[in-house]
């Protein structure tokens, strides 16, 4: 906000930035969700964590937007990933860009001008008071040197309701925002006002004081343009800007169109009755750090919270602090890290780690300050416990961890996991447990079953909390007894296990704390029947979903009884020999059928991992597997010789509007199998905006030419020769 009038750091010499968007239209709730940003110079691209949204072309020569260079990096560098965040807090981001895009850039300006004018009125005021405004030059915050009255105020304020901050060396510090009213500024003026024994200055004398940064020739005041695209001058009424947003989310196929079976990330219902409570301000409208005397509610869901998924998991404590599943992975890692180091054991830093893991596993350990060593699978997708055991004993004097995921990320039970974690304790290790595959477990078993000392929890996935294109997300840990001193901790509000070492994860105390209210809404309104029923209605689906494709697409793995868990890998990679297709080709068909693609060449290249969840009914399920034969016979058509390999429904797929509209086809296939394919789609058609768009093009010198797991077994091997 503060640089709508002050001289952007990119123009004064900065390499890199960092911040909140949180001031630009997205509520407190209690410390989050927020989207922060990360800004630097086009010369340090590379190194930028994460992806950047940029400009192609599609195959028709029309512009196209896309993810360019990092593109889920993790999978793609795994240990050597500049960062194991694979998503980012989108939904955060759009409510922060439509603020900016309905305020525009004179809005905005405006409403910076107001902060910073009502700042100066209160320092005015308050130094007529007899007080000090320690710094001259300000924006929006300040701090106040009150002597010995910081007692008495901090008692005044809290009298009227105000709460300001104390650092404890005879000042106070406050800050204005864009919702602070006149009647807040008589309040505020009239605490310092009584804890001087004084009549407060009124408003209405201090209108006039401008401070020096406003005036046009200040060296700080910004003289630069901003916001300079149409776009943030184009929807400044209510109509406009819904129409605007309309438009924008009628590009997005989401989850009121169809399923979204991603494979290891997948999107169930969002319950509008688990949603509702972010709305009220009693939750929204809270600072991270207010006395937790104010807030009691919180304080009660927060303890309930823990306990529910200490229950869940089986485990003896819970932190709530990690923002994402990734932050828990890495919050997970410094536990365990932390208690080796209250042992004395510094040396422990070896973390084994399946080849099938997700790629921010390895990218965890190394942030963690780990090794990471692979370890195989075999045929069937499993852990090779042989290859884990000849590990864990070789390395048993410096290992740290086995990070393991389960239900496997291959989307089948590991049912030599008990095995596997006693190996790891038995060389004097601790056991990691992904918790990605948490929603194939609930009810039925539990990390602390199965022998895991920590794991993470998706609650963007097992409980509920949406994905939002990325974010908000949570990943709280669990953690058995041993562990639980090691929890993260907070400098401000008191959390954590209590070790001297255990630093914060987050910059809120229980993270983005709003969003906790969807999973315990989630998890009260369920209860224990419930929860296990989400559970075998999860397995029941995709294993519904293997019995009608696997007589059209292989299954890659199975369980010992020929059963999959939560999800299953339909195995594509025959089609490029028999027909010329690539798993992409059916990628891409799929949105002509009205669906987003499942997971695609994770964890294995050429395969599409598909999971239904519990939300879905059967008739949706019926629709999803239809669709996946229909394409199955228009590969057929191919192999069979009576459709060209070149010029096919699958290759040039996915077919916009614009050109089933046009006058001209070019196609050897009729306008209704390319875009009406089967019936349902007439009623319920969902236009793809552009056509397939081209990468070469639009990642220019940005192609990750990264080696892929199996290259650090290669070096393992070197080196132990």
């Amino acid at each position: 906000m503060s640089l709508l009038v002050l001289t952007p750091p990119g123009e004064w010499g900065a390499d890199c930035v960092v911040g909140s968007t949180q001031r630009f239209g997205v509520p407190l709730g209690y410390g989050g969700p927020h989207a922060a940003y990360f800004a630097t110079h086009n010369e340090f691209k590379r190194d930028i964590p994460g992806r950047i949204i940029g400009v192609s072309i599609d195959t028709s020569g029309q512009p196209a937007l896309r993810m360019a260079l990092q593109t889920r990096e993790q999978h793609i560098k795994r240990d050597k990933a500049t960062s194991n965040i694979c998503t980012a807090q989108v939904l955060l981001a759009v409510m922060a860009g439509m603020y900016a895009v309905y305020h525009g850039p004179k809005g905005l300006k405006a409403i910076a001008l107001s902060i910073h004018k009502s700042a100066v009125v209160v320092a005015d005021a308050i130094q007529s008071l007899g007080f000090v405004v320690v710094h001259n030059s300000y924006f929006d915050t300040l701090k106040i040197q009150v002597g010995d009255a910081a007692n008495k105020i901090e008692r005044l304020a809290l009298d009227a309701s105000i709460n300001f901050r104390y650092p404890g060396d005879g000042s106070v510090v406050l800050s204005i925002d864009e919702t602070t009213m006149e009647s807040d500024l008589v309040d505020i003026i009239s605490v310092f006002a009584k804890a001087a024994g004084k009549n407060p200055t009124s408003i209405s004398e201090n209108k006039s004081v401008v401070s020096a940064l406003l005036k046009s020739e200040h060296p700080l005041s910004r003289k630069s343009d901003y916001l300079t695209h149409p776009v943030f001058s184009s929807h400044h009424s209510e109509t406009k800007m819904l129409r605007y947003m309309k438009k924008l989310e009628n590009k997005d196929l989401a989850l009121n169109h169809s399923m979204i079976a991603l494979g290891s990330c997948t999107m169930k219902l969002n319950a509008t009755s688990e949603m509702v409570p972010l709305s009220w301000a009693t939750f929204s409208n809270i600072h991270p750090f207010v006395p937790t005397s104010q807030v009691e509610g919180y304080m009660e869901i927060i303890r309930e919270l823990e306990k529910d998924l200490c229950t869940i998991t089986g485990f003896d404590a819970v932190s709530l602090q990690p923002n994402s599943g990734a932050q828990g992975e890495y919050a997970g890692l410094m536990v365990i890290r932390n208690y080796f180091i209250s042992k004395g054991q510094l040396n422990r830093d070896i973390s084994l780690i399946p080849s099938s893991a997700h790629g921010t596993n390895p990218a965890s350990a190394v942030m963690a300050g780990m090794k990471v060593i692979v370890v195989k699978c075999d045929e069937k997708g499993n852990i090779d416990v042989t290859d884990l055991k000849d590990k864990a004993i070789k390395h048993r004097d410096n290992l740290a961890c086995l990070m393991v995921t389960y239900p496997s990320t291959h989307g089948v039970y590991e049912e030599s996991i008990k095995e596997i974690t006693q190996i790891i304790h038995d060389n004097g290790g601790q056991v990691y447990m992904d918790g990605a595959n948490m929603n194939a477990q609930v009810g039925l078993t539990s990390p602390g079953m199965i022998g895991a000392d920590v794991c993470h929890l998706n609650l963007h996935k097992t409980f509920a909390i949406p994905h939002g294109g990325g974010g908000p997300g949570m990943g709280p840990i669990g953690v058995a007894k041993h562990l639980a001193p090691f929890l993260p901790g907070h400098p401000i509000i008191q959390t954590g296990g209590g070790d001297p070492n255990a630093t914060p994860v987050s910059a809120a105390p229980w993270g983005s704390v709003s969003i906790l209210l969807i999973s315990y809404g989630y998890i009260k309104m369920m209860g224990n029947n419930g929860l296990k029923l989400a559970t075998q209605l999860a397995i029941l689906n995709a294993n519904y979903i293997k019995h009608r494709l696997e007589n059209h697409y292989p299954i890659l793995y199975k369980g010992s009884q020929g059963n999959c868990a939560h999800e299953m890998i339909l195995d594509c990679r025959a089609f490029k020999n028999s027909a010329g297709i690539e798993v992409t080709d059916i990628a891409k068909r799929l949105m002509d059928y009205g669906f987003h693609a499942p997971t695609v060449s994770f964890p294995v290249a050429g395969t599409i991992m598909v999971e239904p969840t519990e939300s879905e009914s059967l008739d949706e399920l019926d629709r999803f597997c239809d669709a996946m034969i229909a394409i199955r016979k228009e590969i057929e058509a191919i192999e069979n010789g009576s459709v060209s390999k070149e010029n096919n429904v699958l290759i040039n797929a996915p077919h916009i509007i614009a050109e089933i509209s046009a006058d001209k086809w070019i196609y050897p296939y009729s306008r209704q199998q390319a875009a009406f394919p089967l019936p349902y789609t007439k009623e319920n058609k969902f236009w793809p905006t552009v056509k397939r768009i081209d990468n070469a093009y639009g990642d220019r010198n940005l192609v990750c030419t990264c080696p892929g797991v199996e290259s650090y077994e290669e070096a393992e091997v070197v080196s132990e020769k």
